[in-house]
């Protein structure tokens, strides 16, 4: 049993090589792509509508649900970083309830990828909805002489956010063979259960804590706007002169 699906090579050639990790990505992501394209050309209005696209629907509300309930703010802007991540991650945390396939999140390089989309994606949404300077002044709370400390714990969070993601579906899978290889007869119907929820599970945790990433970088304008607030109805008479 390989500890790494990094090492399970398939085809190499000079630098280039096609590893499990990759492999299982490429028909990860293929397979959700001809899912959406499905879904999208069968669209109906109206009750009389197909399952996918009533688990779809279903799926963007709660997702909607879940992002206006954990930020109190208008979830339209975030639904679309938010809800893919949250889709690709269950999927490929899934994939290795299907035999002969392994959960690309099992490797520290597709964490790894998925983390620095959301270090990506914060400064992204920051910028977008603060303005550069406000967004940069967080950097520099409550004095300059935090700058590197802020910087440091910007890159120690999306660390430690790819570390927790592949910890934890590595080791369940390490688990769940395990005691497949002990007890092949008893454990495979429970083991797998657990699989499931385990995936389900990090991946809402990994999409939440995104989303809270997120959002502590987008309410700097917010903590503007009210301190303003606040010396102006202490200092009026400056104020008004």
């Amino acid at each position: 049993m390989e500890l790494n699906i990094d090492d399970i090579i398939f085809w190499e050639s000079g630098f280039f090589k096609v590893n499990a990790t990759l492999l299982n990505s490429w028909v990860l992501i293929f397979s959700l792509c001809i899912g959406a394209i499905i879904i999208n050309r069968k669209l109906q209005a109206g009750i009389n509508i197909g399952r996918a696209q009533a688990m779809m629907e279903a799926f963007i509300v709660y997702v909607l649900e879940q992002i206006e309930l954990e930020t109190n703010i208008r979830p339209t802007r975030y639904l679309p970083f938010i809800a893919t991540l949250f889709l690709y991650i269950v999927s490929a945390n899934l994939l290795s309830v299907i035999p002969i396939f392994y959960s690309p999140t099992a490797s520290l390089s597709t964490a790894s990828a998925l983390a620095l989309c959301v270090f990506m994606a914060v400064p992204i949404f920051g910028i977008t909805q603060t303005g550069f300077k406000n967004y940069m002044r967080k950097y520099i709370r409550p004095t300059p002489l935090m700058l590197p400390f802020n910087i440091i714990g910007e890159l120690s969070r999306t660390l430690a956010l790819a570390i927790r993601l592949f910890g934890n579906v590595m080791s369940g899978s390490l688990i769940i063979a395990i005691l497949l290889s002990i007890s092949p007869l008893f454990f495979p119907v429970i083991m797998q259960a657990f699989g499931i929820l385990v995936g389900v599970i990090q991946a809402y945790v990994f999409s939440v804590l995104a989303l809270v990433y997120i959002i502590s970088a987008v309410s700097v304008q917010s903590d503007n706007v009210e301190l303003q607030e606040v010396n102006h109805n202490q200092n009026p008479e400056d104020n008004n002169g």
